[in-house]
């Protein structure tokens, strides 16, 4: 079966693309890697940024490149209290947090659908959790968070925030299961993170592609799976350098849990 691999920006699928060999084909303005990872067929490319964006995509890998299922990985704000910088949001469900055809239909729900959640492939969920536990367990992703941390100007594990708070002491990044709302805005203030945080309160994390992939894919009875490493608390409160985040932890993380699950699917 061939895995397609989608992420938005070209710095969050960079290490994957370091470690496999595939031959670069453009179509639909896209540039779609084309090969084998571990002895399972791949396709891997760069969605853009937005829900239109990521549909377009989707579709080309399932209609142009007959990818047979589709997996997400990259970057999310973290919304509940419990997901900090540096841990892992695997999806269980997806939802669009900026959909509202009200008072035709429900808030949130996807007209003529009837639902609001796409839910995930159990079986390529399963995978990924357990790649994303194992990509996690390694040493090197502390010690890169907690150097990126304090040379941002951030809080120490063990420390106090500015309002003299002391931060828990959390040494390993962790690992979560749950909701991922989507939405074509950037969320980066305080007040948008707690409305949100108010009105999904199941939600994990937020980002601006999953709901539409899980969509397409469901519309095409493909197995999906997303997978979110937390780059920030999309708030303005955030304590490390987005771009080197993503460079020094997020990328190379992707690229360990990208491996670990094409090992399990081969």
């Amino acid at each position: 079966m061939t895995l397609g691999i989608v992420s938005a920006m070209h710095e969050e699928l960079s290490a994957v693309l370091a470690s496999v060999q595939a031959r670069p084909l453009e179509w639909a303005g896209r540039t779609f890697w084309q090969g084998h990872w571990h002895g399972v067929p791949m396709v891997a490319v760069l969605s853009r940024i937005g829900k239109v964006a990521a549909a377009t995509t989707v579709t080309t890998l399932i209609h142009r490149f007959e990818v047979d299922q589709v997996v997400m990985t990259g970057v999310a704000g973290g919304l509940a209290e419990s997901v900090h910088v540096g841990d892992a949001v695997v999806a269980d469900a997806f939802i669009q947090h900026d959909l509202d055809a009200s008072p035709l239909f429900p808030r949130y729900e996807v007209p003529l659908y009837g639902v609001s959640r796409f839910g995930v492939d159990a079986r390529l969920s399963e995978c990924l959790r357990q790649a994303a536990q194992e990509a996690l367990s390694q040493p090197q992703w502390p010690m890169a968070l907690g150097q990126l941390t304090a040379s941002s100007g951030g809080v120490r594990p063990g420390g106090s925030d500015p309002l003299g708070a002391t931060v828990p002491d959390r040494s390993r990044p962790r690992l979560h299961t749950g909701l991922v709302a989507s939405g074509d805005r950037f969320v980066s203030s305080a007040d948008e993170s707690r409305t949100l945080r108010q009105a999904l309160p199941d939600a994990l994390a937020v980002e601006m592609e999953g709901a539409a992939m899980a969509q397409v894919c469901h519309d095409h009875g493909l197995p999906f799976a997303g997978v979110r490493l937390i780059s920030d608390r999309a708030d303005d409160s955030a304590h490390v350098d987005f771009m080197r985040f993503i460079r020094d932890v997020a990328a190379p993380v992707s690229a360990a849990v990208m491996q670990g699950l094409v090992q399990r699917l081969a």
